[in-house]
């Protein structure tokens, strides 16, 4: 059976697995790493993958290996151009990984990745024109357009957590510009939020110390329950994506948006961005918004694993 593996790097932990064409995930085993800079994180990912190679083995024949990785990526030149404008070292990841693995690799920034996965297996099978929206740690975005994907003059395209949304907390994002939706909305904005509204709402949530970050289940279940501080939190996220998504729609004109990332993997917080998007707004957005049909805590894994089969078939 021919396989394709996936592997995808994030902040915290680097996930790999071995899936068919059909994005079914046959196995995979999820590392914990920490890396400062883009060469650290070649080492952990040839190291890994070595790991995975002796100690969980392939399946199947593996036919190449798709990376997805946060930042800027050229994926036909393979090159992982920067983590972030703080980070910016450009290696040429693909044929790192290539020697390292004995296999073709091809990478990608992990958002487009995952909207590949959607293009392939999701809703990308009734859409052309869709925008998907990455919502987790960070926040980004890949709108699709007549059936392509877009990228931009220097590959920077659908970062739009570093959009402003109209939702005013005073919370100052690392890009320089206060209130951006990132700092909202995103599992980063939750803890920001939390800190920073705490003094001025009455809540049960519990406050950790810097090294952790607030419970965005927590969150949840308290806002639920009426505690003030977390409808607040809720309620500031809310508006902030349905405003980042009635923004995008009326740039881009798609018929369906599709949401991903454990943030809204279990619907509530979908529900409250429906109940806030102005019916004239998304009047042509005829899907609606919806959640990916792919598995929302797997989805960049199958999105490394769609970058792999293109890149085989050279649809990049």
């Amino acid at each position: 059976m021919d396989t394709y593996i996936g592997m995808v790097l994030s902040g915290t932990n680097l996930t790999i697995g071995e899936m068919d064409v059909n994005g079914n995930i046959l196995k995979m085993k999820r590392y914990v790493t920490s890396f400062f800079n883009q060469e650290a994180a070649l080492k952990v990912m040839c190291d890994s993958i070595a790991n995975y190679r002796d100690n969980v083995g392939y399946i199947g024949n593996p036919l190449a290996v798709g990376i997805g990785v946060i930042g800027r990526v050229d994926p036909v030149g393979g090159i992982w151009q920067q983590i972030d404008p703080d980070r910016t070292k450009p290696i040429a990841l693909a044929a790192e990984m290539g020697s390292a693995t004995g296999m073709p690799c091809f990478i990608d920034n992990d958002v487009k990745g995952s909207a590949r996965a959607v293009m392939r297996w999701g809703f990308g099978r009734i859409s052309q024109n869709f925008i998907y929206i990455y919502v987790g740690t960070g926040i980004a975005a890949s709108v699709i357009i007549n059936g392509k994907q877009i990228r931009g003059s220097h590959f920077n395209a659908g970062e739009v957590g570093h959009l402003r949304v109209g939702v005013q907390v005073g919370l100052r994002c690392p890009c320089g510009r206060i209130d951006c939706v990132e700092t909202i909305a995103s599992s980063i904005g939750f803890d920001r939020q939390a800190r920073y509204l705490h003094k001025y709402y009455d809540t049960q949530l519990v406050i950790p110390d810097e090294d952790s970050r607030v419970s965005v289940a927590e969150v949840y279940r308290l806002a639920k329950q009426g505690d003030a501080l977390c409808m607040k939190i809720v309620d500031n996220a809310a508006e902030a994506l349905a405003n980042l998504i009635m923004n995008m729609v009326r740039v881009s004109d798609p018929d369906t948006v599709v949401l991903g990332g454990e943030m809204v993997a279990d619907g509530y917080l979908l529900d409250c961005i429906k109940s806030k998007l102005n019916k004239v707004t998304m009047r042509f957005v005829t899907n609606g918004v919806v959640m990916t049909m792919l598995n929302p805590q797997f989805i960049n894994l199958l999105g490394a694993g769609a970058v792999a089969i293109d890149g085989m078939s050279e649809n990049i």
